[in-house]
This record gives C-alpha cells, sequence and structure tokens, in this order.
C-alpha cells in the first residue's frame, strides 16, 4: 500500500516518465542492475517504480541511516562495503541465484551531474557470475534539492524526472585476460556500457534551435551564456529574442532550405545570424575568410551561395576589400549594419514576446532533425576544400557524445579563439557552450599568442580548445599563472607533440587532453579523458560509434580507419556537381566515412594514429609514414617548425623532402640524433625555409609545402646548372 501511495506521488509532483519496460521484462531472471546516481532520490525512484521486488546493493555505512530506513523497507537490501574484498564475494554468490539486483556502480552520489568513476569491481561481479546486465538512466533528479549539485545547477522543487531503461546485454571477456588486467577491463567495458547508456537517452535528434530552448528552461532565462571582444553579454533570454528577431529579417530575402553564407568573424552576432538563419530552416555556409578570394569564391559556387552576410566594419578591419569586391560579383553582399536597421521597435517588442512563450507557437517538428544543420569547408590540408553537410543529429549529437565522457557545468567558462569556419570552433568552440550551459567569449583570432593568454587571465576561462601550434605559442608568451583556472585544454586537428605537452604540464601544470577528428565527424572521433587517459593516443572512441579497420599492405600493426555513428555527416557536396549532396559512403557501405587515417587500436580501446594513407610514400616496395619521418625531425630540432612530403623519383618510386625552419640543418645531424633508424624513414633531402605554410587553423598547409618544395628544387636545380 505504502508503495503504490508513493507512486502516486512522485509520479504528481515530479511526473515521472519511465521508458523502456519491456528491456527490463526482456532482462531474464538473473539480472545486474546498473544505474547511474543522481541524488538520494535513486533508490525511492527504483524501488518505487520497477515491477517486482528488488535487491538494492548498498554501501553499509549508507544502509545503516536511520532516515533510509523506511524507503530500504519498500525492498530488499544488500549490504556491502565496496572497498571489501568478501563483501564482492558475497554479492557474487547472491547473484548466483535468480534476483534482480541494483548496484551503483559510481559508488556515490554525483558531484559533477554526469557520470563518475565507475569501479572496477561491479565490472568483475557482472563478468564472474555472467548475470545479464540492465542499465538505468536516471534523469532530472539532480536538479533537486536531493542532489549534490548545490551552486553548480540551477536546483528547483519539482523538475520533471525520467527513468530510462536500456537494452540488457552481457559481459564479453577474452579468455586469455587474468587477474588484475581481466579486472581493468570488466572496469572499462561497465564504464562504456554507461557512458552508451547516458548517450542514447540524451534527446540528441532534435534540431539545434531545441537543444538551446531545453539549455534555458535547464539553467533559466537570466543566466548569461555568451560574451564578446566588444564586451556584450548575453543572457539565454537575449540570445534566443535576439536569434528571433534577426531570423525574420533573414526570411525575407532567404527561401527555405538555401544555402545563405556567412562571412564573419568570431562574435555574437555571427552566433545570432546562425541560428536566425536554422530557426527557419535556413542553411548558414560558414565562408572561410582566410582562404583567399578565389577559394571563397570556389566554395560560393560549389555550395550554392546567393545570398552572403557579413558586415563593413569587419571587411575593413580585416582588410578584406578584394575578398569582398570578388564575392559581390558572384552574389548579394548583406551587411548586418542594414539588417540592423531594418529591426524596428515593433519587431523588437515582438521577438521578446516569442521568446517569452516559445512553448505557444514554436513547433520543433518543422525542422527535421536529419535535415542540413550547417555547410562547412574542408581546410584543404590535403588537397582542394569540399562542402561538407552537417545535420542538426550530427552536431547536437556529437556534443551528447562529448558530454557522456566529459562534465561540463554552468560554472565553466569556454574561451573560443578557434574560427566557426572551423569545425572545432563551430561545434565544440561555438554550438557545446550554448547548450550546456557554459558562458563562451568569443575571440576574433588565434593568432593573437600574447594577447590570448591574458584574456584567459582576464574572463577565468575554464575550458580552451585548440591546436597544437596555437597551444606551443600561447605557452612560451604567457606568464605561468594566465591559466590558473583552467580545468580543461583539450587539442586537436593536428599531432599534439611532447614538447608541448611537457611544456603546459611543467609551466602551468595542465595536462592537455588529445583528441582526433575530422569535419566530417562533427568534429570528434575520440579523446581522452580525465578518467580514461593515455599519453601518445588520441583516446577512445565516442560512444554510439562503430569502427572498421580496413588492411593496407605493408602495414602491421594498424589500418585505414572508417568509422559510423550519429556524428558521421549528411554527406559532401562537390565542385563538380554544385548543390547536389553526395551522401556519406565508404567501402563499408552507407552512413560510413572512410577517414583516410591509418591507425592502431589497443585492447583498451585507445586510438593510436600512425599517419595518412596519402601522408605514406612507397619507397623500393616499402611503405614509410611521412609523420614518422616529421617526428625524427621534431625529436633533433623540438623548437624548429618541419614538415615532410614526398615527391616522385625515378629510381625508387618516391623521394622524402623534409623542409624545416631549423638554419644549418644536415641529414648527418638528423641521423645522429636518432641513431637505429631505418635508412627508408630518412628524408633524401633538407630544404631549409623561413616559414612553413599554415592555414588559419594551424594545420600545417602540405599543398603549400609541396609547391614551396617544388619551387626550391626547382631554382636549386638552375643554380646548379647555371
Amino acid at each position: 500500500m505504502l508503495k503504490i501511495c508513493l507512486r502516486w506521488l512522485l509520479s504528481l509532483v515530479f511526473r515521472i516518465k519511465i521508458t523502456g519496460l519491456d528491456n527490463y521484462t526482456n532482462a531474464g531472471k538473473r539480472v545486474l542492475i546498473v544505474a547511474n546516481h543522481t541524488s538520494f532520490l535513486d533508490p525511492l525512484l527504483l524501488g518505487v517504480f520497477l515491477p517486482d521486488d528488488i535487491t538494492f546493493a548498498i554501501n553499509t555505512q549508507i544502509s545503516q541511516r536511520w532516515w533510509l530506513k523506511p524507503f530500504l523497507s519498500l525492498s530488499k537490501v544488500f549490504p556491502m562495503d565496496p572497498t571489501h574484498p568478501l563483501s564482492l564475494k558475497d554479492l557474487i554468490h547472491h547473484l548466483e541465484n535468480d534476483t534482480r539486483t541494483v548496484i551503483f556502480p559510481e559508488g556515490r552520489i554525483s558531484v559533477t551531474g554526469t557520470l563518475m568513476k565507475v569501479y572496477d569491481g561491479t565490472g568483475m561481479v557482472a563478468d564472474k557470475t555472467q548475470a545479464t546486465i540492465l542499465p538505468i538512466r536516471i534523469e532530472g533528479a539532480q536538479y533537486t534539492y536531493f542532489s549534490k549539485l548545490h551552486k553548480i545547477v540551477r536546483l528547483r522543487l519539482f523538475p520533471p524526472i525520467s527513468i530510462h531503461i536500456s537494452k540488457p546485454t552481457r559481459m564479453s571477456v577474452p579468455d586469455n585476460l587474468k587477474g588484475k588486467e581481466r579486472r581493468a577491463y570488466c572496469g572499462h567495458l561497465l564504464a562504456d556500457i554507461m557512458s552508451n547508456m547516458m548517450f542514447d537517452t540524451s534527446h540528441y535528434q532534435q534540431p539545434i534551435f531545441s537543444s538551446l530552448l531545453a539549455a534555458r528552461k535547464i539553467h533559466g532565462g537570466q543566466h548569461i551564456i555568451v560574451e564578446d571582444l566588444d564586451r556584450t553579454t548575453l543572457t539565454y533570454n537575449d540570445l534566443i529574442t535576439r536569434s528571433i528577431a534577426i531570423g525574420h529579417e533573414l526570411t525575407n530575402i532567404s527561401s527555405p532550405g538555401e544555402n545563405v553564407g556567412i562571412f564573419l568573424p568570431n562574435s555574437y552576432k555571427t552566433l545570432l545570424c546562425i541560428l536566425g538563419l536554422q530557426l527557419h530552416g535556413r542553411v548558414p555556409a560558414m565562408l572561410n575568410y582566410s582562404m583567399g578570394a578565389a577559394n571563397i569564391v570556389s566554395a560560393c559556387l560549389t555550395a550554392k551561395v546567393n545570398i552572403i552576410i557579413t558586415s563593413r566594419r569587419f571587411i575593413e578591419l580585416g582588410h578584406l576589400q578584394e575578398e569582398a569586391k570578388q564575392l559581390e560579383k558572384h552574389g548579394s553582399l548583406i551587411f548586418l549594419e542594414d539588417l540592423a536597421k531594418n529591426i524596428t521597435t515593433t519587431n523588437k517588442l515582438l521577438a521578446k514576446l516569442k521568446s517569452a512563450t516559445t512553448n505557444l507557437w514554436y513547433n520543433p517538428n518543422l525542422i527535421d532533425p536529419n535535415s542540413p544543420a550547417v555547410v562547412l569547408f574542408t581546410s584543404g590540408s590535403e588537397g582542394t576544400p569540399k562542402g561538407v553537410v552537417l545535420s542538426h543529429t550530427n552536431v547536437v549529437g556529437n556534443l551528447k557524445q562529448l558530454e557522456a565522457c566529459i562534465s561540463f557545468n554552468s560554472r565553466d567558462i569556454v574561451l573560443n579563439f578557434l574560427p566557426m569556419f572551423h569545425s572545432f570552433g563551430f561545434t565544440v568552440g561555438t554550438i557545446l557552450p550554448i547548450i550546456s550551459g557554459m558562458r563562451t567569449f568569443f575571440y576574433p583570432t588565434p593568432l593573437h599568442f600574447s594577447v590570448i593568454p591574458e584574456i584567459a587571465y582576464e574572463t577565468e576561462a575554464t575550458i580552451m580548445f585548440g591546436t597544437n601550434t596555437f597551444f606551443a605559442a600561447y605557452a612560451k608568451k604567457a606568464h605561468p599563472y594566465d591559466f590558473y583556472n583552467l580545468r580543461y585544454v583539450v587539442a586537436g586537428a593536428e599531432k599534439l607533440q611532447e614538447n608541448t605537452r611537457q611544456l603546459w604540464a611543467d609551466k602551468f601544470g595542465i595536462r592537455i587532453l588529445e583528441g582526433y577528428g575530422a569535419t566530417e565527424t562533427s568534429p570528434i572521433t575520440s579523446v581522452n579523458t580525465p578518467m580514461y587517459h593515455k599519453t601518445g593516443t588520441v583516446g577512445r572512441f565516442l560512444p554510439g560509434m562503430n569502427y572498421k579497420l580496413e588492411p593496407i599492405q605493408g602495414i602491421n600493426d594498424g589500418g585505414q580507419l572508417h568509422v559510423s555513428g550519429p556524428n558521421i555527416m549528411l554527406g559532401y557536396i562537390l565542385a563538380n556537381n554544385p548543390g547536389t549532396l553526395v551522401p556519406s559512403e565508404s567501402i563499408y557501405g552507407k552512413g560510413w566515412h572512410d577517414t583516410g587515417d591509418i591507425v592502431h587500436v589497443d585492447t583498451q580501446g585507445f586510438i593510436s594514429i600512425r599517419g595518412r594513407s596519402k601522408r605514406f610514400a612507397k619507397i623500393g616496395g616499402e611503405m614509410v609514414s611521412l609523420v614518422s619521418v616529421e617526428q625524427l625531425a621534431i625529436n633533433t630540432w623540438p623548437d624548429a617548425h618541419h614538415a615532410v612530403v614526398s615527391i616522385p623519383d625515378a629510381k625508387k618510386g618516391e623521394q622524402i623532402i623534409l623542409l624545416t625552419t631549423q638554419k644549418n640543418a644536415t641529414i648527418n645531424d638528423l641521423m645522429a640524433a636518432n641513431n637505429g633508424v631505418s635508412n627508408l624513414g630518412i628524408p633524401k633531402k633538407i630544404l631549409i625555409t623561413e616559414a612553413i605554410p599554415v592555414l588559419v587553423t594551424g594545420k600545417t598547409n602540405y599543398p603549400g609545402v609541396t609547391e614551396l618544395v617544388t619551387s626550391l628544387m626547382t631554382s636549386k636545380k638552375n643554380n646548379t646548372s647555371n
């Protein structure tokens, strides 16, 4: 009777929603239920709303608290000490019988709002008993006053609570693993099961604007979310109101589904244009203003962009008059200054009213989550840039994958200096903060190496996303205290060099988390996290991703990586077929993406990049990684910049050329510093230059390097002939 009354009361005040009850039924009779631990309400919620009699494996000290005993009397209790081996043995014996037993593998209530450390012991219990594992996510209880997130999230009296029951699964462990190694493996497996559970139930299949509205509901309309160099700050209410206002103006000059060019720097105004377009089913096409006029025009022609939103002030300050002149020949330039004049007081009041009543007029179903949300253009570091089309599901899904691995909260401040036309800057630096409740500070360029550390200090930034090139430059300029407040520094887009990693550790006491991805994967594929980190790797695959390694002749310890998952792009738009979407596909079928990278995946799931398939040279029938040759140069001259390319060779097929800024660099010095390296891995020639060609994102511009190498060798040959 008490259980029935509690179910009625909890359903009334918390609007409890349960999904996946069929999974509970199909799990069988001997089940280990693993649940995330969000609040003191969790045992009560599971005890009241799960069918049948269930048993709770609860810490002995907690089970003896007087105020919990009335609630624990609703179910059976198995007191245990998770740190004591005998308790785990008793639990294993208990699960050898038919039982549905609940355990919270984190061992404590979350103080981050997301998954915390998952104890290996629970994984070992599942392995020893071969009980069916039934993952359950409790969502919403972290916002009640029964949680431990005071001053971290906005708590309220009666937030809605959901109980998601995922599909049952079993643990499969290789027979050759024994002892501590097997226990650790089981812990990893269980952590993966729970991370996948968190992602699968994260409501990622929705428009970006819907995610923004959901974030406002969680964090409050007055929560400050955006700031830029003009020192303009926007709350959630401000951001949504202004997006509605500018979106209304943009609908008058564009059509549903149309690709609209964005030719603007990092600022809150750029974000407003993006959200305003997406709200009405238009697709922002992010133009890379550093590519030069010819490439920018080419991008517009490829994506059939006829309208470009820009700013007179930006064009003037960025000295982009020539680019603007060329763009004007191929499309209409719409200036923000003119748009602002068109927004009347009446329009502003109407937008404010709409912002306050989104539940009355906004219909998320009008925008298909799987429709295009943005067009980004590949950097061209390996060839001609292409248009990459990402859907709303791609972008939101990728961010929910990341949130399942790393905890973010409303007290975090993101310093975003990566341009929005770069996938890292768009998805992670721009959209992640606004749908996760983090304040973001937009800085217009990553190239101000002395200024950015000062901005990080001034804004009290806790999170920075960037590349090895930028982090190395900032570290050299920064005061040891500039980054005192940083919690996470995440590097991607290029290999994180050991000297950069060590410099940050020694000077700032910060461990850089290296990740890996591509524009085509929205962009994150894998990342090292505070809990699962392995130096020299790019981390483990994000939840919800699958991978296959295509065998490559001459590569024995890896293969060419193909990936699939909710974050894989819709497809490409190519210059030879403007405006037409070519769906993502690889040799493994539709929905797969061939990364072109040669990787090794170890038994723990950590990924090591061996190099790009295009960045291997075949010399005398042997495959030689150009990345490994670059690493030899970095080891020898760590303070210089290096790039390695291959060019045709009449005798051996290809020859390796090292381009470096190290003065007086010689092959003999390189060989002496890397004793024992095969001659095949030594460059045929070393060319010295003042600077290595790079893109605005910090990545090496290899087509530019090849052109420079060809030019230098031709010049050298001509001088020799004369």
